[in-house]
């Protein structure tokens, strides 16, 4: 709240959905923060496909009993459905082998297929929930990715939930989104704190880009077009980059996982992005009780500009 945080999103309630409900309430109440609650569709799960009517009725059991459990909750402001699904589309983070579709040799081609699948299925989710609650339905996707496809099959969607990565401006996105004729908001955009080309931590950067990405977030609201967006994120992940190694969540990992040339000033590290690093707040480590967060310039940066 001292921030100027308005909103924060749930990517996936945890499986006490009332005391999700509870956790909802009380920073509604206390603080005037609403929640944007989302489901991540089974992205991963073990077994992933939208061609698997098995599957397809578990995620839509598990969508709609979210839904059910807290619609009466006034702290809930929307509903997210999935987040970066469509990078399962070209196999890019997840392998989705779709049995119920044929066999298709052109890879281009499949995916747009799967594709077909998957929006049709965001779609026939966003009308049950239509159906039992009235707020807005969002479609989470990775940057405008595979939406082409989608356009004429998400009738029942009503905002466009997107991941943004492409550096301390969002260049030609703002013209580009138009095509699709919906309104929507940043799920995610960012920068990470640490410098893989100094190798230590960098705050300036970090509060640098996040300040540009907001001003233009800011000079582009439009209620037909922007809504505004989720900055990723509030703290440091330190499980994140070698999830499958637990005696690694208590190491600050400085190693990064991928590149992006968009975030120039240390694009000539190599693998620049680095997955446990991306907080406006920092977590100092503790032996005894909750570690203490310590927000970083980005903090105060990004408060001046929401106060």
């Amino acid at each position: 709240a001292k921030a100027g945080v308005n909103v924060v999103r749930f990517y996936q309630p945890g499986k006490d959905l009332e005391q999700t409900k509870r956790l909802i309430h009380l920073l509604y109440k206390r603080y005037k923060i609403c929640s944007a609650v989302g489901h991540h569709l089974g992205f991963w799960e073990r077994y992933l496909d939208y061609t698997d009517s098995r599957f397809q009725k578990k995620i839509e059991k598990e969508v709609l009993g979210m839904v059910e459990a807290l619609k009466d909750e006034p702290g809930v402001c929307l509903w997210i459905l999935g987040n970066e699904n469509n990078r399962c589309f070209d196999n890019e983070i997840r392998v989705w082998n779709p049995k119920g579709l044929k066999a298709e040799h052109n890879k281009y081609k499949l995916a747009e297929k799967k594709a077909e699948v998957y929006y049709r299925f965001v779609n026939q989710l966003a009308k049950k929930i239509h159906q039992i609650d009235q707020r807005p339905v969002a479609l989470g996707n990775a940057d405008l990715s595979f939406l082409d496809v989608g356009k004429d099959l998400i009738p029942e969607v009503d905002f466009l939930a997107i991941t943004v990565y492409r550096g301390n401006s969002f260049g030609n996105l703002f013209e580009q989104i138009k095509k699709m004729g919906k309104p929507f908001f940043f799920s995610e955009f960012g920068c990470d704190a640490y410098n893989a080309f100094l190798n230590k931590e960098d705050e300036e950067n970090q509060a640098l880009f996040l300040s540009s990405q907001w001003k233009e977030i800011e000079k582009n609201l439009d209620p037909a077009g922007c809504w505004g967006g989720f900055v990723f994120e509030w703290t440091d992940e330190w499980w994140k980059h070698n999830e499958w190694d637990r005696n690694g969540y208590a190491v600050h990992n400085t190693e990064g996982s991928w590149a992006n040339g968009s975030y120039y000033f240390d694009a000539s590290g190599g693998k620049n992005m680095n997955e446990e690093w991306w907080g406006i707040v920092a977590l100092e480590k503790r032996e005894v009780g909750l570690d203490k967060r310590i927000p970083r310039k980005a903090y105060y940066e990004l408060q001046r500009l929401w106060r």
